[in-house]
């Protein structure tokens, strides 16, 4: 529950965070809105006013004092004259069309904020989910290993939809209120003192249960938001998994699982609307009474002919008048209820505001992870080379790569052509601070080198390959790339120079053309087929119902497992990159496909510096070299002979044989 409170404050700061957002995109809009809620709060307050001191005490009150000496028949007459208008009519109409202006200059105001105020909720929905993806492209690797996606997508929607509502509704409802609130007690303080500190004593009795619920129910809000977000991971996970599910006969278990998270997304639920159900009720009930005593204390007032101060608006002085009118009773009773009124409507909002809240909690949470940090200067770019072997930069594309290096010291530019030369030197490595699990790793993979890691699981073979590409930084030692350290070398172009085929494959919705085009955004449809050949996934592709035209969607459901890999492999190969990770690329193909993928896998490897991990380790006899690791270390390397030769841990899992 102490986190919980923590995260309530939290939400509460995002009120003032939300509305600076508004203002920053939506500033003249936001102005018309706010004019137009005052002139709406106004309205109300002039015609309880209006009502009660000048129609009543004007108008009504004699009429009613002359009727009651005649007939009351006579009260008409006595506005209006019985054969034409009199003075006293004609003001009677006048103040009657006056206070038609004040509710139609309140209408107006309150269509044009909820007019202009819906479509500032919309555009604000619309740039948060614009700023918060763009932003989540930003964030590190370590950001999605460390939440579910169910969890992120429920931000994307819960959380914002709950953010609309409050904005397109809530929000002005709540500058509304609080503007009716204090243009009433303003004229209630220009009516009677008296009747102010009752309706001020019952305030400061309704703000006090507010506060006790509110604190009761507030932490239990960000629970339930949280709740739902974990809920909608749990609900994500056993939708991705589901063939799992039901050939394990997992249901079961999968429905209890289930049932603990909607559990405690209920229980959270109930208590938090258990005190925001009670709040509204309680409020008007007060409200009530209020009202009530004010009828009693005005009542017992007249009869006994109290005389009570105000303040006088002229000179802020307060002087006595004789309450013996009704006006100033009727008066009061309308601002009251204009007061209490306010609350009421807050207090009914109470549970859209707290989930509004928590959502954007969670949303600028999200907007202020930090960004991937990127401090490299080295670029990749297109490169020429003459006769002499001088490198020049190209604007268009050549199909050479080099390193353009500035250096700041003597501000020189120099060019390293791109060959695909990694070396690590005595790389520490790990997720958290004290927790290292690689240790010591030193490799040199020269260009053209096909480099393997075997080892059990857990043993660092893809932490490595993640090094690499820079999904995560190191602790300690180096890695260059042709020499240069990698991190003065640009993420996204020392991305671009590494291709990357992973077990898990990820396809997009969209045509088989546009997923290989991932790998070369400018790759031509001859350079699209030419890799789809090289990879041997072209007789399969053409055989679908519209070739590389074919729409996939659900992640290529409607492909083996097999095809979808086949796939993957031909967009690392549309890139040609240099260098290029094999992550058990062939692990879902049947030993027939493998054969033949192997000898496309084997000419796109050709001058690439290739690193490979593979539990089959027959797809690694050939590999220049074999690096066996356990622990995050590397234990044993040498070739596939080598190795055997040495009946160590690789002969162990080549062979099956135990060590003697």
């Amino acid at each position: 529950m102490k986190k919980n409170n923590q995260k309530l404050l939290q939400s509460k700061n995002s009120l003032p965070r939300l509305i600076k957002y508004i203002f920053k995109y939506y500033p003249f809009r936001f102005i018309i809105v706010f004019v137009c809620i005052i002139a709406s709060s106004i309205s109300g307050a002039i015609s309880s006013y209006f009502i009660g001191n000048i129609l009543v005490t004007n108008f009504i009150t004699p009429a009613l004092n002359k009727a009651s000496q005649l007939n009351l028949d006579n009260a008409y007459p006595l506005l209006f004259g019985e054969d034409k208008i009199t003075w006293i009519g004609l003001s009677f109409t006048m103040t009657f069309i006056l206070l038609g202006v004040i509710y139609i200059l309140g209408l107006i105001g309150g269509y044009f904020y909820n007019f202009i105020m819906s479509s500032i909720a919309q555009g604000t929905q619309k740039r948060i989910r614009d700023e918060l993806y763009k932003h989540m492209q930003k964030l590190p690797i370590k950001y999605f290993d460390t939440r579910t996606h169910g969890d992120i997508m429920s931000i994307y929607t819960n959380d914002i939809d709950a953010l609309r509502e409050m904005l397109s509704r809530t929000l002005p409802m709540m500058i509304t209120s609080i503007m009716t609130m204090v243009f009433c007690f303003v004229v209630m303080l220009l009516t009677d003192l008296i009747f102010t500190g009752i309706v001020l004593a019952f305030a400061i009795l309704i703000f006090n249960l507010i506060r006790i619920l509110t604190k009761k129910a507030g932490a239990n809000f960000v629970a339930q938001q949280i709740e739902l977000g974990k809920t909608n991971g749990y609900i994500e996970e056993m939708i991705s998994g589901q063939k799992v599910v039901k050939v394990f006969n997992y249901e079961e278990k999968s429905i209890e699982g289930f049932d603990k998270h909607n559990d405690k997304l209920f229980d959270k639920a109930v208590k938090a609307n258990r005190f925001s159900s009670i709040l509204m009720p309680s409020v008007n009930q007060l409200g009530n009474l209020q009202y009530a005593i004010i009828a009693v204390v005005g009542a017992l007032f007249l009869i006994n002919n109290v005389t009570s101060v105000r303040l006088n608006p002229t000179d802020g002085m307060l002087f006595t008048y004789d309450l013996s009118v009704y006006g100033y009773i009727v008066t009061f009773l309308l601002l009251s209820r204009s007061f209490v009124q306010p609350i009421g409507q807050i207090s009914l909002n109470f549970s859209t505001i707290i989930l509004a809240l928590a959502g954007a909690s969670r949303i600028f949470d999200m907007m202020d992870e930090k960004e991937e940090v990127d401090d490299g200067y080295v670029e990749l770019v297109n490169a020429t080379v003459d006769e002499k072997g001088n490198i020049k930069e190209s604007k268009t594309r050549t199909g050479i790569w080099a390193w353009k290096h500035p250096h700041h010291e003597n501000n020189s530019i120099t060019y390293t052509l791109l060959k695909g030369k990694i070396n690590f030197y005595d790389v520490d490595f790990g997720y958290t601070d004290d927790k290292i699990i690689l240790h010591n790793i030193s490799l040199y993979a020269e260009p053209g080198q096909k480099i393997a890691f075997v080892g059990p699981t857990g043993a660092g073979k893809t932490t490595i390959t993640n090094l690499i590409n820079r999904f995560y930084d190191i602790a300690d030692g180096k890695i260059r790339y042709d020499d240069i350290n990698i991190n003065k070398i640009k993420k996204g172009d020392l991305r671009k120079s590494l291709g990357m085929v992973l077990q898990d494959t990820n396809l997009f919705t969209g045509t088989v053309k546009q997923n290989i085009k991932f790998g070369n955004m400018d790759a031509t449809d001859d350079e699209i087929i030419n890799a789809s050949k090289l990879a041997n996934a072209h007789d399969f592709i053409m055989k679908l119902p519209n070739g590389y035209d074919t729409v996939l969607k659900n992640a290529g459901a409607n492909l083996s497992q097999g095809q979808r890999q086949l796939i993957a492999i031909a967009r690392a190969a549309v890139s040609n990159p240099p260098v290029m990770i094999l992550d058990e690329a062939t692990s879902s193909i049947d030993s027939r496909t493998e054969a033949l993928v192997q000898k496309g896998m084997d000419s796109i490897m050709k001058g690439r510096t290739v690193f490979v991990i593979a539990h089959r380790l027959s797809t690694i006899k050939n590999s220049d070299v074999i690096m066996v690791l356990e622990n995050g270390s590397i234990i044993e390397r040498g070739n596939h002979d080598d190795l055997i030769k040495q009946k160590g841990k690789y002969y162990q899992l080549y062979t099956g044989n135990k060590i003697k």
